[in-house]
């Protein structure tokens, strides 16, 4: 038989061991809930900005094409040689600027921050991120095609025509490059280091001692 006093150790310690398990259980769930929290908010403004971002961005593409059609559409009915290929080519390229800042904005509308999930925002990220650098590029090769038609045009028997299509692609090209290139700058810039803070956040594990909680909060 164990003494009294040792007995009254025993179920001392059983219930210290019991206290101490059940207070880690209710930290570690705590814990996890207020990460949750804390990672949806960071979460829906990071979708937000994104978002943001890419209205603004079609709002701009958009005034660009709209401003070339009517200017350029105004210059077209008075003007002769390369000067009117220039004019035309022009009209012609920002009518699928046009479409396109048009679909974009709708897009950008249709989406709601506080929906779109962590794996989504990632693929959402890198998507937007992966299509303007391929943009960029595009871009490039339009100023390329341009330089290449410029010079086709000293020997063309067409040259007017390859002289204006070639300056407007130049023209075009190089608004584009450097529209894409801003509106990835744009996006790198907000959203890697809010990502990379949401999946730095909490860590939260299991050993063969107990429980592990590391919360790290960058927000």
């Amino acid at each position: 038989m164990l003494s009294k006093p040792l007995r009254i150790l025993m179920l001392a310690v059983v219930v210290i061991v019991l206290s101490v398990n059940l207070f880690t259980s209710v930290l570690v769930a705590q814990v996890a809930d207020t990460t949750r929290v804390l990672s949806q908010d960071v979460l829906a403004n990071l979708n937000a900005s994104r978002i943001q971002i890419n209205k603004l961005g079609m709002l701009t593409l958009g005034l660009w094409a709209v401003s070339n059609m009517a200017v350029n559409g105004a210059l077209m009915t008075r003007s002769e040689g390369n000067a009117y290929y220039f004019q035309q080519m022009n009209v012609f390229w920002n009518v699928v600027n046009l479409g396109l800042a048009a679909a974009g904005y709708w897009g950008a509308v249709q989406e709601q921050p506080s929906a779109i999930s962590l794996a989504e925002t990632v693929q959402k990220q890198s998507s937007i991120e992966s299509i303007l650098l391929l943009n960029a590029g595009l871009d490039v090769a339009y100023m390329a095609g341009g330089a290449w038609m410029l010079e086709h045009s000293k020997t063309s028997a067409d040259a007017e025509r390859w002289r204006g299509y070639g300056q407007s692609l130049l023209l075009q090209g190089g608004f584009l490059l450097v529209f894409d290139v801003a509106m990835y700058v744009l996006h790198h810039a907000q959203g890697s280091p809010a990502l990379e803070q949401i999946l730095r956040s909490v860590q939260i594990g299991a050993n063969p001692y107990g429980y592990s909680v590391a919360l790290r909060l960058y927000f």
